[in-house]
């Protein structure tokens, strides 16, 4: 399957203030993730035949577009079903259809099916290019550093749960939401894991060392400068604390951290 990546300027912090549309297929194609409209993104819309237009999740960074090109191609929009109302607040769009785990669309003389990836956001999907294609992965991976998985909105227990599927599917590659595609998507993901299961770590150790309140327990898991990071930073640290809680090793109220 033809799988065409489109890097488009958004407000996004992360990696580089830009989000990647992919197009996948022709006549009929899928459009994921129209962040925003480009001369270039036109074109291949224009060009493939887009028929479907999804997003990976409903943030704002992954979105913008969505109203433009649903109206212009007149193609069915999808959203995750049980949460079209998010959905609809993202976009300014009603959606035509709801998908879910295993929902296939068809994509050129193929076709994609929906993988659920949860983590990074609630609603968070991937779209796999064809049997054992490659997976368009939205937030889940980038090819250098990583992605946030902060509270409220992230569960970083649902985001190790998603690493580890990706790991087991065994995508030939990876087409994340910033960055270049993942030519290795077995070590990226393993690294991935190692990162949040070492930061863990950091954060069990500060409670264990007497860290109560967040911005003590925030301090003593970074060692790095995190000037213009910090409240990304202190979201994730919620994350961890939350799962940590969740599995019975510490205590944690929403301000302060005991050890069990």
């Amino acid at each position: 399957m033809e799988i065409t990546r489109c890097s488009v300027p958004t407000a996004t912090r992360a990696p580089d203030d830009r989000t990647n549309a992919y197009v996948l297929g022709c006549d009929p194609a899928v459009l994921v993730d129209p962040a925003g409209r480009t001369d270039e993104l036109d074109r291949l819309v224009r060009d493939r035949g887009v028929d479907h237009v999804l997003v990976t999740h409903p943030h704002p960074d992954h979105v913008d577009a969505v109203e433009d090109y649903a109206r212009e191609t007149n193609a069915t929009v999808w959203a995750r079903a049980g949460r079209t109302d998010r959905f609809r607040e993202a976009t300014g769009v009603d959606p035509d259809r709801t998908f879910g785990q295993g929902t296939e669309l068809p994509a050129g003389d193929d076709r994609v099916e929906i993988l659920e990836t949860p983590g990074h956001a609630p609603d968070h999907v991937g779209i796999r290019a064809g049997a054992d294609g490659p997976i368009c992965s939205g937030d889940c991976a980038v090819a250098e550093g990583s992605v946030v998985v902060g509270a409220p909105e992230g569960d970083m227990r649902a985001y190790l749960c998603t690493l580890r599927r990706l790991r087991a599917m065994a995508p030939p590659r990876l087409y994340p939401g910033h960055g270049p595609p993942i030519a290795d998507p077995e070590a990226t993901l393993d690294g991935l894991i190692s990162h949040r299961l070492e930061r863990e770590r950091q954060v069990r150790k500060a409670v264990d060392n007497g860290a109560r309140t967040l911005m003590e327990i925030l301090d003593a898991s970074y060692e790095k400068d995190l000037t213009g990071v910090r409240d990304l930073a202190r979201a994730t640290v919620v994350a961890h604390l939350e799962k940590l809680a969740v599995e019975g090793h510490l205590e944690w109220d929403g301000e302060c951290a005991r050890p069990r």
